[in-house]
């Protein structure tokens, strides 16, 4: 038996109302037909910062300033840090990072390698400079770079580290002292390198000046009982840079956008949550003098 259609409906008693389906589908096959296709999403722009502290601390502190990015590009950025310096600069190699914020060496190296281009430089306590320095402890009777021959010293990072080995290497040199006159022995961070030499496990570290101002530091030890030993030329602090073939108007908009943070009451809050005081427009030729010194200790060429 047919099964009657409802009065007024269009459909039979218990069915669907078919046509409307239809209609329907027709009318959604048709607008997605007509209508523009919609802009894709573009990827999170990768954010990275190299381990001068742990990755838990460099998150914290960094993640102000990667949402602060975002919403001045309009555009998800994220974070993104590596347990030590071989595992960042793997990463650099690989150019995993769009923005990246690393060492004086790590610039020179990825500049020539991978073309990456400073655009800031840091300021910590109100100075764009840092300068390498060596320093032991009071109470262990060491007065002079001479009296660390045989002794050991603690450097910050490893062997890549700017101004927790290069240039300390170069005021041992200076001062006389070959590789084979001490014992080198490395810290994961420069932090833990200073507190090594304070815990008495080290006879003396290089860092750079900086790090004794550092409340990853201050909090820990009486940096009262260090002595500075020995220090550096200042030279350009720890740069900011940008992948290469980045359009120059996103270039531009990142660089305004972290350079002008000391401008505002809410920018200087993100500065010092990372333990800045400033971030400066910084050029490739302020770090000619760290190619230098590249050149005389690791015997690199531009």
């Amino acid at each position: 038996m047919k099964n009657p259609a409802l009065p007024g409906t269009g459909r039979a008693r218990g069915g669907v109302r078919w046509g409307s389906l239809i209609g329907a589908g027709v009318v959604f096959l048709a607008s997605a037909w007509l209508s523009p296709s919609l802009p894709a999403v573009e990827p999170p722009l990768i954010l990275g910062v190299f381990p001068r502290h742990n990755a838990v601390d460099t998150v914290r502190m960094f993640s102000p300033m990667a949402e602060h990015l975002s919403r001045r590009l309009k555009r998800e950025v994220r974070i993104e840090t590596a347990k030590d310096f071989e595992s960042f600069w793997k990463g650099v190699l690989e150019q995993r990072y769009d923005v990246v914020h690393y060492n004086q060496l790590h610039y020179i190296r990825s500049h020539r390698q991978a073309g990456y281009e400073v655009i800031l430089k840091n300021e910590e306590f109100g100075a764009s400079t840092i300068a390498a320095v060596i320093v032991a402890r009071k109470d262990r009777g060491i007065r002079s770079l001479q009296d660390l021959k045989g002794k050991k010293i603690a450097f910050g990072g490893d062997k890549t580290a700017m101004m927790a080995y290069i240039q300390p290497t170069l005021l041992l040199r200076e001062a006389g002292l070959r590789e084979q006159d001490y014992v080198e022995d490395f810290a994961k961070n420069p932090p833990n390198a200073l507190m090594a030499a304070y815990y008495k496990q080290a006879d003396a570290a290089g860092v750079g000046d900086v790090v004794s101002r550092m409340p990853v530091v201050t909090q820990r030890i009486d940096i009262a009982q260090m002595t500075v030993l020995a220090t550096g030329a200042p030279m350009a602090h720890l740069p900011w840079a940008v992948k290469k073939g980045m359009p120059a108007r996103q270039r531009r908009e990142i660089q305004s956008a972290l350079a002008t943070l000391k401008n505002s009451a809410a920018g200087r809050e993100i500065l010092k949550n990372a333990q800045l005081t400033g971030l400066v427009v910084a050029t490739d030729d302020e770090y000619d003098p760290h190619r230098r010194i590249l050149r005389e200790i690791l015997g690199e060429q531009d």
